[in-house]
């Protein structure tokens, strides 16, 4: 007789550990966010991807606490973050990792007291554009009402409180080969939501040049850190019988997103 667990029994093994993670779901989210709401989020990200049902469990419950830190629903349907499962080829796991959105980037920073409008658009062969850097740096882009055709290239802008603005263009051999070194380019948003993802690649390197949030410079390094193939090691929580404990090491991160950082250019030498 087979032990191997069905599909059905998989769906309630997790479904318990979510709802067992009730506590430190609560404890994570902010106050315009329910526990209820997210546990029923992630129990639909689940449904929707199988292949979660075969991660490590405390890194499943690491990615969802690590989104509700963030704010962030994971339901890959608004945009604003997403649960993906990732090969571990050291650790021979299947581990779960936290994705922020493009939308998510955009909401966090849109948080921050220093920035007023923050945004990214794809330009298209048949658009009318123009720009330049150096002393005096200038974008102009008017889309087109016809065909568009493809897309050439993604921008960033952000406009901050205090008047100035600051914006980054990316042409897309350049988002290409971002895309290419990622294990996950063939698959998943990559494939399905493109221009959305080249969108936020170029989100992304603008982040780094703006006042941020501590929020947002996290997700902007677990992105990157995702995209580098290097595990997040969100196994923050280890299980003793019906009790979710966390370990020790995960209580500061104060300095998360340099650590992070470290880890992805270690692993891009």
């Amino acid at each position: 007789m087979s032990t191997a667990l069905s599909i059905k029994d998989k769906v309630t093994n997790v479904r318990s550990l979510i709802e067992r993670s009730r506590a430190q779901i609560m404890a994570a989210l902010p106050r315009h966010m329910t526990a209820e709401r997210m546990i029923r989020v992630c129990n639909t990200a689940v449904q929707k991807t199988p292949q979660l049902l075969d991660c490590d469990p405390r890194s499943l419950i690491g990615a969802i606490v690590q989104a509700s830190q963030l704010g962030l629903e994971p339901d890959g349907t608004l945009g604003h973050a997403y649960l993906i499962p990732f090969n571990n080829r050291k650790t021979g796991k299947v581990e779960c990792q936290f994705i922020p959105g493009y939308k998510g980037l955009i909401e966090l920073a849109r948080r921050s007291s220093q920035i007023s409008t923050i945004y990214a658009q794809a330009v298209h062969a048949n658009d009318d554009w123009t720009f330049a850097f150096g002393l005096d740096p200038k974008l102009t882009h008017t889309p087109t009402d016809g065909d568009p055709g493809p897309v050439i290239a993604v921008y960033a802008v952000a406009r901050l409180r205090d008047g100035g603005a600051q914006f980054e263009w990316l042409w897309k051999r350049e988002v290409d080969a971002i895309r290419a070194s990622s294990r996950s380019g063939n698959s998943g948003p990559w494939v399905t939501h493109y221009e959305e993802m080249a969108k936020k690649t170029a989100l992304r390197r603008l982040c780094k040049l703006l006042p941020t949030s501590p929020e947002l410079a996290r997700a902007v390094a677990l992105d990157e850190q995702a995209e580098a193939s290097v595990p997040q090691q969100l196994d923050v929580f280890h299980v003793e019988g019906d009790e979710l404990i966390e370990s020790e090491d995960s209580r500061d991160d104060s300095d998360l997103a340099s650590k992070v950082m470290d880890k992805v250019a270690a692993a891009t030498k």
